[in-house]
């Protein structure tokens, strides 16, 4: 997940949330949809809890960055292996994989599931995706275990998804076609919350840049007008966008980063490189700021005397559409089973190459509260910590308990499914995107 100062929930903020979550199982009852399915779906992620948390815990110490889980695709792999789903290794990407199950003939419909796998640099899994790999896991097992048991015909597809974090690894796997057979897509993200809330909140669709500067060097002391010095340009660059952010919706964000090379104060220096990135609430209004952006780095470049070559094409980033169908059934089964749903938590500021995959079919992608201290949210080395944790553990059972329970609704109820859909098509109106 790509952050950009996503609410956070403070410890201190804390209320009786526990009363909160079982007022609202009063209040609805039990209503949830073939309870007995969800009962075996929860115990059998209940057994396999020891071994799960193992997994989790085996990824979480042996961190990986973008395209280099090789560890993690092993090992998850190998446990999709012994479930008795056929496994693909390698598939499309090096580090991604493919675990498949069908019952009967398969049914009419599949169920798409991902796990998430790679770290950050020199914090590790501070963005949780050893809870995330986990989650799939879980999702796709007890999935199975209900459909052999009460017949239900049906496909499953788990794909192991690399490079989440900056490499954008889904919408490599999408254009290759990974998820065409799939009828909706599932899976989670850890975030700081109220413990047992399950959020349904959206994420910030981005643009990135990469903006070059090309100067002349010169001697600093002797001869500086011989010099056009590239780092200024990214300075007043810097300045400029800062001067914009004035002038932006509270619900945008901007952020950037110098990068140089051979940098000495007594040479001008003659190159100098900035990543940025812009983020709005939908990709149309993210690409609006991005054009704006786009003037500051150019002004820089005029101000200055440097070349500039700007890559618009280094990532276009998805917001969430999350389906409404299917996140109304999460929220009935998390409500009256596994804690309360809010909509204001999770990833609601930060971004995820799973919004790609929302655009393409439908999807869900729930956050849910893992333990966190006070400033020790997604990204840092607090959460790193909070990732292995017991409580952080349970909560990522429960919600793939839930999620389990919305793939088994997708493939046992018509009616259902066909809303499903309809809540696709009617999104896309609403958005203008037919």
């Amino acid at each position: 997940m790509t952050t950009a100062g996503s609410k956070i929930w403070r410890p201190e903020d804390s209320h009786d949330v526990e009363a909160l979550a079982a007022s609202i199982r009063q209040e609805r009852g039990q209503n949830v949809y073939r309870p007995e399915i969800h009962d075996v779906i929860d115990a059998t992620i209940d057994a396999l809890s020891d071994e799960l948390r193992a997994l989790s815990l085996d990824i979480h110490d042996h961190p990986e960055l973008k395209f280099e889980e090789k560890h993690a695709h092993d090992v998850l792999a190998s446990f999709m292996s012994k479930q008795n789903f056929q496994v693909t290794t390698h598939y499309h990407l090096p580090t991604a994989w493919k675990a498949t199950y069908t019952h009967g003939n398969g049914g009419q419909r599949t169920i798409g599931i991902n796990s998430e796998m790679d770290a950050l640099p020199g914090i590790g899994h501070a963005c949780g995706h050893n809870l995330i790999g986990m989650a799939g896991v879980a999702v796709a097992c007890a999935m199975k275990v209900a459909m052999e048991k009460f017949n239900i015909a049906g496909k499953i597809v788990l794909l192991g998804t690399p490079g989440e974090e900056g490499g954008n690894g889904k919408d490599i796997l999408l254009k290759h076609g990974a998820y065409k057979e799939m009828d909706i897509c599932l899976m989670c993200h850890p975030a700081p919350g109220p413990h047992s809330s399950v959020s349904l909140s959206s994420s910030l669709a981005l643009c990135r840049s990469q903006v070059e500067y090309f100067g002349h060097t010169a001697h600093a002391a002797l001869s500086p007008w011989e010099g056009q010095n590239a780092l200024d340009a990214a300075v007043l660059a810097y300045t400029n966008v800062s001067l914009l952010r004035q002038q932006v919706k509270p619900s945008h964000r901007i952020h950037g980063i110098f990068e140089g090379k051979d940098w000495t104060p007594n040479i001008i220096p003659d190159y100098a490189k900035m990543l940025w990135i812009v983020r709005g609430p939908t990709i149309a209004e993210a690409k609006e700021t991005h054009e704006r952006v786009q003037k500051c780095l150019k002004a820089a470049s005029i101000a200055s005397g440097c070349k500039v070559k700007i890559n618009n094409d280094f990532y276009v980033g998805y917001d969430l559409r999350q389906n409404a169908t299917l996140g109304g059934e999460l929220s009935d089964i998390v409500n009256n089973r596994h804690g309360f749903i809010d909509y204001e938590y999770g990833i609601a500021s930060a971004s995820t190459d799973f919004g790609a995959v929302t655009y393409a079919l439908p999807a869900l992608h729930p956050g849910f509260a893992i333990p966190s201290v006070k400033d020790g949210g997604n990204h840092t080395t607090a959460f790193t910590e909070a990732a292995r944790t017991i409580q952080a553990h349970i909560a990522s059972l429960n919600v793939s308990k839930a999620l389990a329970g919305v793939g088994i609704r997708v493939l046992t109820d018509e009616a259902f499914f066909k809303m499903v859909k309809e809540t696709f098509e009617e999104d896309k109106k609403h958005r203008g995107l037919d």
